[in-house]
């Protein structure tokens, strides 16, 4: 009988987007993700400061899942599942990624609890750089 979660099982998140070279690019180059491996150019695995990303291209329901479509974003407005990044100096990763190509929101918004600032990868998915104050 197997054992869950086992110690190798680590959640991967995964990203469908409609450019798989232009989704890689913005992840390595602007998010410094370190690519693990790609296939046959409809994915690529990157590694993350110790989580998983999986990028793929979307596709119709195939016969492991047999009645789901993956899609990219097509409403910019509208956010499915989104991402934060806990960092200790926002305004700095802020600068740093607006360095490598980030397109920022807004500046980092100051509130009482934390220090944040959000940016889209390429097909708009919503990724969010967040500080909490002490």
């Amino acid at each position: 009988m197997a054992s869950f979660p086992e110690p190798e099982a680590e959640p991967t998140q995964i990203l469908v987007v409609s450019d798989i070279a232009a989704a890689r690019t913005w992840y390595a180059d602007v998010l410094g993700a370190e690519l693990y491996r790609e296939y046959a150019g409809t994915s690529v695995v990157l590694r993350f400061n110790g989580a998983w990303l999986l990028l793929v291209t979307g596709g119709p329901p195939t016969a492991d899942k047999p009645d789901v479509t993956f899609a990219a974003p097509t409403d910019r407005t509208v956010v499915g599942p989104a991402n934060t990044i806990r960092v200790a100096d926002c305004r700095g990763v802020h600068a740093e990624l607006e360095r490598r190509g980030a397109v920022f929101l807004t500046p980092p918004i100051e509130s009482e609890w934390e220090i944040r600032a959000f940016l889209r990868d390429p097909d708009g998915h919503l990724w969010e750089i967040s500080q909490v104050k002490s």
